[in-house]
């Protein structure tokens, strides 16, 4: 598949390096030569100068003014031949790694313990006990300390299309790219004591496909097969961290009628299937993020803002945590990645806990619930993070009653009314700093900087002019 919701950087592909400004050219004032000023006359085109300096730090002032990026952008993944399908990752990680003993900031938000309690005495603590979870992937490893145990081996799909579709030896649990041991992690990595990072649902199966790779080998073909696979294997809830972009008019791509035909079989089968929206910063739908019995997941960063890589559209359903994100990767240890494909795994674990809570809930019930208790910044959606930033907790522990049965989408939040007369929005309480705060204060040092050059620039004209006064009289 040529590109997926967070294609990390694959072996043998390298970044174009970040060449650093050249050195700028001294300002020469003059020289002291034998107690007499030489070249220090102040001309116009020194004042010329000095303007052209406060005019070009003014021009900086007003970039580094503008919105500022909430995480490193992963690179877009590459075109694929048939049809395109990739998976989408930034960082390099290698593995196996050291473990990482903190929480990370995407559980900080969580509290963990209210999320997992039983909901009555003498009932299971809801952590994904008995919910199976279909990672469609690079595979999963199976030897990861958090994973050992969890990850059922669903085999492999894998065919290298440079040498005419030949199997590419491996199982479902080889996992030579490190992108689904990733995503695997995120839903169900088991607490282990010194960990701060665990799964969102703990005590959840992991069914391992691996159908994709760095190389962009997986296709619709192969992703059809899988999910196809995965009803077999009687999974619950199936992640799909990739994506595919339509080559024809109209949305139309190769293979196509069979990826919806076998998503109508899962949504027939009670089956919630979650998919990332993207990395390439557009607005531009993906598939099968936009196929209507498909959850759609954007990615968030730490102040409940889009990613600025983050796909967008109005087929985007909810966003959640997508940046810097920490999970298990081959072998042992954690690594730190960015992208939708570490978002959707989020959303998925939180669908796991709610087929545990609510066996004979719907697939269409379980999505309406997870995007009826999102964060929202507006009363009902839009197109940037839809109905807003999932919340694990509200989710899985409101007590709402379960959504209609022939419900088509979630309910907008009713206006406030105060006296009849002014209507308030209800809106997130953020602690962190806001956009608009980070914009303000980066404007203020860039411009407070700029002033304080200017100054420093007129200042010594002034001095060279009245020394030169000095050494005349």
């Amino acid at each position: 598949m040529g590109r997926a919701s967070d294609r990390a950087p694959a072996p043998g592909v390298y970044h174009r390096p970040v060449q650093l400004d050249r050195p700028a050219r001294p300002f020469h004032g003059g020289t002291v030569q034998g107690g007499s000023m030489r070249g220090s006359q102040v001309s116009f085109g020194t004042y010329r100068r000095v303007a052209a300096v406060s005019v070009a730090l003014g021009v900086i002032g007003g970039m580094t003014a503008g919105p500022a990026l909430a995480a490193p952008t992963p690179s877009p993944s590459a075109g694929v031949a048939y049809p395109p399908v990739g998976i989408s990752a930034s960082a390099e990680c290698k593995f196996p790694s050291n473990p990482v003993p903190s929480m990370p900031w995407s559980l900080q938000k969580v509290m963990l313990e209210q999320l997992w309690a039983a909901p009555a005495p003498k009932q299971d603590a809801i952590t994904g006990k008995d919910v199976r979870v279909a990672v469609i992937d690079t595979g999963v490893d199976a030897v990861n300390p958090q994973l050992i145990g969890k990850v059922e081996d669903a085999g492999s799909s894998l065919q290298d299309k440079s040498k005419n579709n030949e199997t590419v030896p491996g199982t479902g649990v080889t996992d030579q790219v490190g992108h689904g041991t990733k995503v695997a992690g995120i839903i169900a990595a088991r607490k282990l004591p010194g960990i701060g990072f665990s799964g969102l649902a703990p005590d959840a199966t992991i069914i391992a496909f691996r159908q994709n790779d760095s190389q962009g080998n997986g296709d619709v073909t192969t992703l059809v097969t899988a999910i196809r696979g995965a009803l077999a294997r009687k999974a619950n809830v199936i992640n799909i961290s990739q994506d595919v972009r339509a080559t024809g008019k109209d949305g139309d791509f190769p293979g196509r009628a069979d990826l919806e035909a076998v998503l109508k079989e899962a949504e027939a089968a009670n089956v919630v299937v979650v998919a990332s929206a993207g990395n390439d910063g557009l607005e531009a739908e993906t598939y099968p993020a936009s196929l209507p019995t498909v959850l759609a997941v954007g990615a968030s960063d730490r102040n409940n803002e889009r990613a600025s890589f983050s796909q967008y559209g109005e087929f985007v359903d909810v966003v959640a945590p997508g940046v810097e994100m920490l999970s298990t990767v081959p072998t042992a240890g954690h690594c730190v990645d960015n992208g939708t494909s570490f978002s959707t795994p989020y959303v998925a674990g939180v669908a796991a806990l709610l087929k545990q809570k609510y066996p004979k809930w719907t697939a269409k019930q379980i999505r309406i619930r997870i995007m009826q208790t999102a964060q929202r910044v507006e009363r009902t959606r839009n197109r940037f993070i839809g109905w807003g930033v999932v919340d694990p907790v509200q989710a899985v522990t409101s007590n709402a009653p379960a959504p209609p049965v022939d419900a088509e989408a979630p309910v907008d939040d009713p206006p406030v009314n105060l006296a009849g007369q002014v209507r308030l929005q209800a809106q997130p309480l953020g602690l962190a700093e806001t956009q608009q705060d980070r914009d303000a204060r980066t404007a203020t040092y860039a411009l407070g900087v700029g002033g304080l050059l200017v100054g420093g620039l007129a200042g010594g004209s002034v001095v060279l002019r009245d020394r030169r006064r000095r050494v005349e009289d």
